[in-house]
């Protein structure tokens, strides 16, 4: 079988590599000349919305996905037309847009911070007005690890957070005094089966996720669990979805959701019996799903920037390094690695030793 990609990075990358043992192939489109996913797939290099390019790939392949949410909605449209695309068109297009992505969990009863839709400077001051401070300003569309947002602390930050984000269409959120990140990993196959991953407790700096827990009979699990089955079923989902959530008490409230894998499940491939990478193959490809039980504890480190001098770690039992061959740039997701361990106090000195050897 063959499996269209919209995106040749790290996701495709993994994607690719989990898609192997499955005797399953990956042709992907991406403008990028060194493009991660080169190494275990072949690729079209093309823009995303080249009609001979996406020509091109919907005569190689049997099916399609995709591995970030901000690919061309007009690409997805035109392979839509002659082959299953999965997620479905109605899932990318309502997570490329925060608007319709508050409206949609709100409408489910799923909690979010209070928001309103911002058009102009106008809106802005009034919903700062009616929201408080400090408040959290994110254009509608485009943004990621933190791109495309603002923080208002007084008066005087309203205007350059409107300058920052360009003016563009946008929403301002309450800020959230929360006690702890978390993420919901789940899949689902074309029948509508379901399977969720353990939490993970994320943290974060200067707006990209830097750690990653898996967090074994997490006691927000069973919420973060109903919302996001709820999510999948309304959108008829298929493939694996990410749900972020800020932890206030013992109430979760809603952030984002990611249409695809996601960089809080990476801990996956060595701590869980089957990956979120093999499941959303084996979803797309409408294989049966694979096992998502814990195979210990985990801890993921992204290498943000450049990859660390791995030498004195590599070898150590419990230790993965994931090199994603990207060439090193201030803020860009290079690689990370994966720590695990039979228990949390085992892994607790894992990584203890690791990071002394990291400095």
């Amino acid at each position: 079988m063959k499996v269209g990609m919209l995106g040749g990075g790290q996701l495709s990358l993994m994607l690719a590599e989990a898609a192997r043992p499955l005797d399953i192939e990956v042709v992907f489109i991406d403008p990028a000349a060194d493009a991660c996913a080169a190494t275990a797939a072949t690729q079209i290099q093309a823009d995303y919305d080249d009609p001979a390019a996406l020509d091109q790939l919907a005569r190689q392949v049997d099916v399609v996905t995709y591995e970030f949410e901000n690919v061309p909605s007009e690409a997805v449209r035109i392979l839509s037309e002659d082959l299953d695309v999965f997620p479905a068109a109605n899932a990318l297009a309502t997570a490329q847009d925060r608007l319709f992505e508050k409206n949609q969990l709100v409408a489910l009863d799923i909690p979010v911070p209070e928001f309103r839709s911002i058009d102009s400077l106008h809106d802005l001051r009034q919903a700062v007005m009616q929201l408080g401070m400090p408040t959290v300003l994110k254009t509608r569309r485009f943004g990621y690890d933190g791109k495309g947002q603002a923080v208002i602390r007084s008066e005087q930050d309203i205007e350059s957070a409107w300058q920052s984000i360009v003016e563009a269409p946008a929403i301002l959120e309450a800020f959230m005094p929360f006690d702890r990140e978390v993420s919901i990993i789940a899949v689902r196959d074309r029948q509508g089966n379901h399977q969720t991953y353990p939490l993970s407790e994320n943290i974060h700096k200067n707006g990209i996720l830097d750690q990653s827990y898996s967090r074994a009979e997490d006691p927000a699990f069973e919420q973060a669990e109903k919302y996001i089955s709820k999510l999948m079923d309304e959108l008829e989902y298929v493939g694996v979805l990410a749900l972020e959530l800020f932890q206030v008490g013992d109430k979760l409230y809603a952030n984002e959701f990611a249409p695809r894998v996601h960089n809080s499940g990476h801990w996956t491939i060595e701590g869980t019996i089957c990956s979120q990478f093999e499941n959303h193959m084996r979803a797309v490809a409408g294989l049966l799903l694979g096992e998502v039980k814990l195979t210990g504890s985990s801890l993921m480190l992204n290498c943000i920037g450049e990859m660390p001098d791995v030498r004195n770690i590599k070898d150590l039992p419990g230790v993965a390094i994931h090199d994603y061959g990207k060439a090193a740039r201030e803020g860009r997701k290079v690689g990370h690695i994966t720590l695990t361990a039979e228990s949390d106090m085992a892994l607790g000195e894992l990584v203890g030793k690791v990071q002394r050897e990291l400095g």
